[in-house]
This record gives C-alpha cells, structure tokens and sequence, in this order.
C-alpha cells in the first residue's frame, strides 16, 4: 500500500526551485497529442514541429510576422462600441466590452496597420480572436470600411487577416449591416482594380464569412483553420445528415472551391508578396 501513499514530506529549496523552473516548459499539441517543448514552438512559429498543427496567434503578432521588421503605423484605434441595445446576458454589454479591453489592450477586436510588405506599401486589418470570438460590430465593420476608403485614395493593396465568431449579436441588426456596408466598399475598391487579399485563418464563420473574408481578388487560408457559415452541429440537425470527416477544415474548403489556396504560416508572407507582384504587374 506504500506504493499508493503520496510521499508528503517537504522539498528541499533547490527542489523547489527546479520545479518552479521547468513549469510550463512543455506543453501538449493540440493536433497530434504529442508533448512540445514551448521554445521549439515559439521558434516554429506557433506551429507544431511534429504535426505542423498551426496554433491560434493574436493580432499583434500577425501583423509582426506579416510587416517588414515587425514595423506598422496603426489607424482608428480609439473608435469604441455603444451599446444600442442596452444588452444584457450573464453580465451587461458594457462590462463585457471594458473586461475584454482591459486584458487584451485594444478597443475592439481588430487592428487596422500601414506598413511595407517585402518593400509594399499594404493596409492590413486583422481581427483579433480573444475580443469577444473576434466578432464583428459597428466598430470592426468601421473600421474596415476606413481602411478600404484609405486603400482607395492612395491605390494600396489591401490584406484583411479574419479570424472571428461572426456578427456580434450583441448590437443586433446594426452588427448585420456591417456585412452590406463593407462588402459595397468592396466593390468600390474591385472597380478602381486595387487589390484585396484575404487570409482566413482559425476560425472563420458566420457573418464575417459570408461577407468580405470571402470576397478577396484572392481567398488564402491557413492550414486546418475552421471555415464555414454556421457550425456543424447546426447544419447537422438541419439537414438531418451526418457531415464528411474533415467537414469545414480549410483544406476541405479548398477541394470544393471555395479557397484559391492553402499556405503554411512560414511561407504566408512570400506567397502574399507574390501574388501582389503577379496582380499589379
């Protein structure tokens, strides 16, 4: 039975201290189950080395990766949410807003840039998942239209970056106009021939892909990300069939047409600078 008693006697200092030192070293990939020491990851990209599974990165470090030495100029970053609705879930749509700008130190969840990609001038907006599943209100839906306006006057490619829950339902119908309002700055863009990348990443759904994540000149997404309109166990019990086996992953889109091209993290910012070589030949 002495096998099965936990030995409770005290750590010695230095014990304790490499213990305390290796904590949090190792983690467990999400893709293949295999344990991942943090540094390999982080050196990798935020990319499994032994799956090539692609974590979840936030907005800042898109940008960094994306924009030559990690350099941007940031635009409407003071623009802020009303709460049209006077919302209330299980907390109020105010409380939630100021929690969610207190731990992730934006506004709302998108960062429009200007920078130089491989030596191009670009604007870039990218959605920022932790802010609310990345979902887009009055304030995304501004902000986009801006960079849109912006890319129109100066003829500058334009690279949206989406990784969001859909529409915010929490400012309702005025959420929902956000897909009409910059799917027509779109267009605007489209006629003056100024192009518009769009990279999906995980995950991509709802309002946002229904209305500009799928209308670049080119639609890129990373691999495995989850792309779709509505979830899989929605369409399920709709349809009242079961779903394919890699229903919604990015490299399923692809194969049924949806995608122009699925690109690993590492090679994402060549193949964005050659495909603007190729489009404003």
């Amino acid at each position: 039975m002495a096998w099965f008693t936990r030995d409770k006697t005290p750590l010695k200092p230095e014990e304790g201290e490499r213990r305390v030192r290796t904590e949090g070293l190792w983690l467990k990939c999400e893709g293949c189950g295999q344990i991942i020491w943090r540094k390999a990851l982080d050196d990798n990209l935020q990319v499994c080395p032994k799956c090539d599974h692609h974590y979840r990165i936030d907005a800042k470090t898109r940008l960094k990766l994306l924009l030559d030495n990690g350099k941007f100029e940031q635009f409407d970053s003071s623009l802020v949410s009303t709460d049209p609705l006077q919302f209330v879930d299980s907390k109020t749509y105010k409380s939630r807003l100021s929690a969610m700008q207190k731990s992730t130190e934006l506004r709302d969840a998108i960062i429009s840039a200007a920078g130089n990609l491989n030596g191009r001038r670009v604007h870039m907006c990218v959605l920022e998942l932790r802010f609310i599943g990345g979902s887009m209100g009055t304030v995304v839906g501004e902000v986009i239209t801006r960079a849109i306006e912006r890319s129109l006057a100066s003829k500058t490619p334009l690279i949206i970056v989406s990784a969001s829950g859909g529409a915010r339902m929490q400012e309702g119908a005025v959420s929902l106009m956000q897909l009409a309002k910059i799917s027509a700055a779109l267009m605007r863009l489209d006629e003056a021939r100024v192009p518009y990348l769009s990279v999906l990443t995980d995950p991509t759904t709802g309002g946002v892909t229904a209305s500009f994540a799928m209308l670049g000149d080119l639609n890129i997404a990373e691999p495995g990300a989850l792309i779709g309109f509505a979830g899989p166990r929605v369409i399920e019990q709709t349809i009242r069939q079961k779903l394919p086996d890699g229903f919604q992953t990015s490299e399923f889109v692809l194969q049924h047409g949806f995608l122009d091209a699925v690109v690993k993290r590492a090679d994402l910012k060549a193949y964005l600078a050659k495909t603007l070589d190729f489009l404003l030949v």
